[in-house]
């Protein structure tokens, strides 16, 4: 639990209250731990506190409530975001980019404004961090945001379908859907960009340029899919990727949320190409475009989620990764629970790629 902004984890006993009609509890076997809850427990994202985060739960349903009919007692599930399924993108099925999504994720409580978790003495404590608050043994969660997986695929790996590993192939497979024998440039290679090397290879991109200051990062690269890689802070990434495409990438894809970096990804697009941005940053972080640059067709949008519909796109990732295309276990390192302050430490230094706690 994280009772102010910059705080070290306090592991605590808490009273997980009783869950709704509409809801599940769920006992979970790993969670994996995301630049996201680091960005929250800074209080880049103004979430509120005293609250339980993490957000890639995967675990086994204990219980269902009343009007839930697609989850039932003993299923394995990955948890994932929540959306209204009410707005006008929810009903266009766009789930990522419900209107409401900010709230429903990041204030972690129900609509109505309750919450899932107590203290013994009775204070709340937020605990519905993207529907889950997964830095926890066990959680409620809206039945909606559940999605039921395959028992023989691996619990301890699943976690992080449910954001970052999703996130970083749909922002390929699902957003920027590039042709076969394209070029794509990806900056950054923590796991979501990594992620996004595997799904770009299995979109069939012939030309898939790696950006990181990393060494051993850009080699994982290279094992996952890369064709070439540029370390950055050695050599111009603009100039770099010009030259191995000649002229610029179809595509590019920012997962740092840094607006030099985000400038450069934009930068390297050839005339008609499109950047992606799905790096988180602080709220009000700003940067600036050439326009002349982008008058020539080039596009510029964000990405949530992997614009993707977990019960269809997790099962799909599943399958790739059981036909060898998705190789997710090379990302893995696995923590045990107690040890979450070091896990997130090692997220921070880049040694560990995507760090999952196991409960």
């Amino acid at each position: 639990m994280l009772d102010q902004y910059g705080d070290r984890f306090i592991f605590e006993d808490l009273e997980l209250g009783p869950f709704r009609d509409d809801e599940v509890r769920v006992a979970l076997v790993g969670t994996g731990a995301c630049h996201t809850d680091a960005v929250a427990r800074a209080g880049d994202y103004p979430v509120p506190t005293p609250i339980v985060l993490g957000h890639e739960g995967a675990g086994v349903v204990e219980a269902v409530g009343a009007d839930v009919t697609e989850v039932r007692v003993g299923d394995h599930v990955v948890l994932s975001f929540v959306a209204c399924g009410a707005c006008s993108t929810c009903r266009a099925g766009r789930p990522a980019l419900c209107q409401f999504a900010f709230e429903r994720n990041f204030l972690a409580a129900r609509a109505d404004g309750t919450s899932t978790l107590h203290r013994m003495d009775g204070t709340a404590v937020h605990g519905l961090f993207f529907g889950q608050s997964s830095f926890s043994t066990r959680v409620i969660a809206p039945a909606s945001s559940v999605v039921v997986i395959d028992h023989e695929f691996d619990l301890r790996l699943a976690g992080p379908l449910g954001c970052g590993f999703q996130t970083g192939a749909g922002a390929v497979l699902n957003s920027l859907q590039p042709e076969s024998g394209s070029s794509i440039a990806i900056f950054g290679t923590g796991a979501v960009g990594l992620c996004a090397v595997m799904a770009a290879k299995i979109a069939g991109c012939t030309t898939i340029i790696a950006v990181d200051r990393h060494a051993a990062r850009l080699d994982l690269a290279r094992e996952v899919g890369a064709t070439a890689t540029v370390r950055a802070g050695e050599t111009d990434p603009v100039e770099a990727i010009r030259s191995i495409t000649r002229g610029g990438t179809e595509y590019a894809l920012d997962t740092t949320g840094n607006p030099m970096v985000v400038r450069q990804a934009v930068d390297a697009l050839r005339v008609a190409g499109v950047c992606g941005l799905i790096g988180a940053a602080r709220l009000g972080t700003e940067v600036s475009l050439d326009l002349t640059h982008m008058l020539f067709g080039r596009v510029f949008r964000g990405i949530i989620e992997g614009d993707s519909i977990p019960r269809q796109f997790i099962p799909e990732l599943i399958n790739h990764h059981r036909a060898g295309r998705f190789p997710i276990e090379k990302l893995v390192q696995f923590f045990d629970f107690e040890n979450l302050e070091e896990a997130m430490a090692a997220s921070e230094r880049g040694e560990a790629v995507k760090p999952v706690l196991l409960f």
